[in-house]
């Protein structure tokens, strides 16, 4: 009797013990899918391009082309409830394209003006909605996304408190060392040489992510629940709707007023609330140079004439900040070479992230609390994941409904984690990094064949996914293959 009451709290510990480390596993790999994701979207618009590359391209569109495109839209939605908002997406360097949404639907636009393609990227939206909702419904994402964005800053300042030595040795690496000491020294200089990257990518993330909540609580607070009116300094006042019939708004006119007006601004997107309506208004978002801000926006009336603008530019400093934001986020601007750093620190905090959770369930093993698969089920979410969003751009390509793209993906994933704890010998990390290569060079070269006169900017993308499939087959090469290959590579010298 006094045995049994021994053991039964023993093992209602053990059993809380390993939910919370379930706990603690499914928050990193929460935080590593998110992190995963962003890397991918530091080049979303080059994406959108490789899913369509045949699309027309051009860099820059007249304003009577806009205004036809949009007459065009309008003419194929008649018949269908009326839309509440249209935008243009303007032609730019990294997207020299032009895409006219409305509430049914995305099309291109060619250069005369004409609809020539509807707009299917539907694997760039995957990944973008993994990134900001975790593909639940918009709010909830948000604010868990916003939430992790918190618990991540937090993790990298206190990972850098914890040790003290930490700045001192940011450039020791004892990669040869046994595999703990190796891995904890990847872990903690990754952590300090990513450092103001990783803080301003978190609590930029947090920011937008809890914005949603803030803006409730302010509303309910201060404006007694009007939402709209905490988000007008950023976005503008919305105007009482009038829904009699009217002509379409002459935004040829409103682009060439800005044009005049303002000639070192870059319009990027034209916005009409309640198009076709008596209240209807025009908005451009045009982007100033040299400015960290995503852009300012113009209001206009019907008829183009300039009727104000919001203050994004010159307003307050809360403004500038908030209108800020975006843009460090995602690293929207600087060009190529900060989307290229912006690439390799989401990789690190991929790498701080794999490598955080692997070091904690060695410890766990080495302090008699063996969880193997728990380990096992890490192993695979770290190289499941990529598998499963490469899968998905396959999916995309052969026509996979994007609503059934985010379930097959969870599905997918939970299955082969289901199945790495049930078998936690059978999926080693090296066999499931040879499959990742694998899919990521078929996907480049199925990709170059069925479009064999995609623009070169995209076939780079491709040669680069073959790159990193032969990076990935490089890092299990056998040592005694790497020592014959450089044995080759030296000149023999002569007798």
């Amino acid at each position: 009797m006094k045995v049994g009451m021994i053991e039964a709290p023993h093992t209602i510990v053990r059993r809380a013990l390993g939910g919370h480390a379930a706990i603690g596993l499914i928050a990193g790999g929460l935080l590593y899918l998110v992190s995963l994701s962003g890397a991918l979207l530091v080049v979303r618009d080059h994406w959108t391009r490789w899913e369509q590359p045949d699309v027309a391209e051009m860099q820059a569109i007249a304003p009577d082309a806009v205004q036809r495109a949009i007459g065009a839209v309008m003419a194929r939605d008649a018949g269908r409830p009326p839309t509440s908002h249209l935008s243009v997406r303007l032609p730019g360097a990294t997207f020299p394209r032009t895409i006219v949404a409305t509430d049914h639907g995305e099309v291109y636009i060619g250069p005369d003006g004409r609809i020539i393609a509807p707009a299917a990227h539907r694997w760039t939206d995957f990944v973008a909605n993994l990134h900001i909702y975790l593909h639940l419904p918009s709010t909830i994402g948000l604010v868990l996304v916003g939430m992790l964005g918190a618990m991540l800053a937090s993790l990298l300042v206190s990972g850098v408190i914890a040790h003290p030595r930490i700045l001192r040795d940011a450039f020791r690496l004892r990669a040869r060392a046994g595999r703990q000491l190796a891995r904890a020294d990847w872990h903690n200089r990754l952590g300090v040489w990513t450092l103001p990257f990783g803080v301003a990518i978190a609590l930029t993330g947090a920011f937008i992510g809890l914005a949603t909540v803030g803006a409730g609580l302010i509303a309910r607070s201060a404006y007694g629940g009007d939402v709209a009116r905490v988000y007008a300094p950023i976005f503008g006042r919305e105007t009482p709707p009038d829904k009699r019939a009217a002509p379409l708004p002459d935004v040829a006119a409103a682009l060439r007023t800005l044009a005049a007006a303002f000639p070192d601004r870059t319009p990027t997107y034209v916005l009409l609330h309640d198009p076709g309506t008596a209240g209807q208004r025009i908005q451009i978002l045009a982007r100033p140079e040299r400015r960290l801000i995503y852009g300012e926006n113009h209001d206009f009336d019907a008829r183009g004439r300039l009727t104000g603008v919001v203050g994004l530019s010159d307003g307050k400093a809360g403004q500038q900040m908030a209108a800020s934001v975006y843009g460090i986020h995602f690293g929207d601007y600087g060009g190529i070479p900060i989307r290229l750093a912006y690439i390799a620190g989401g990789l690190a905090l991929c790498a701080i992230t794999g490598t955080g959770i692997a070091l904690w369930l060695e410890k766990r093993r080495n302090r008699g609390r063996p969880g193997p698969r728990l380990e096992a089920m890490w192993t695979m979410l770290l190289w499941g994941a990529p598998m499963l969003t490469v899968a998905m751009a396959w999916a995309g390509g052969a026509g996979l409904p994007p609503a059934m793209m985010a379930g097959t993906f969870w599905t997918g994933l939970a299955i082969a984690m289901i199945a790495a704890a049930a078998f936690p010998g059978r999926f080693a990390s090296h066999a499931l990094r040879r499959w990742l290569a694998i899919m990521l060079f078929a996907a480049a070269l199925l990709h170059v064949v069925r479009h064999i006169d995609a623009p070169p900017a995209l076939t780079v993308i491709d040669a680069i996914l073959a790159g990193i499939a032969f990076v990935l087959l490089a890092i299990d090469a056998p040592a005694g293959v790497v020592t014959a290959a450089r044995s080759r590579a030296r000149p023999r010298r002569s007798p």
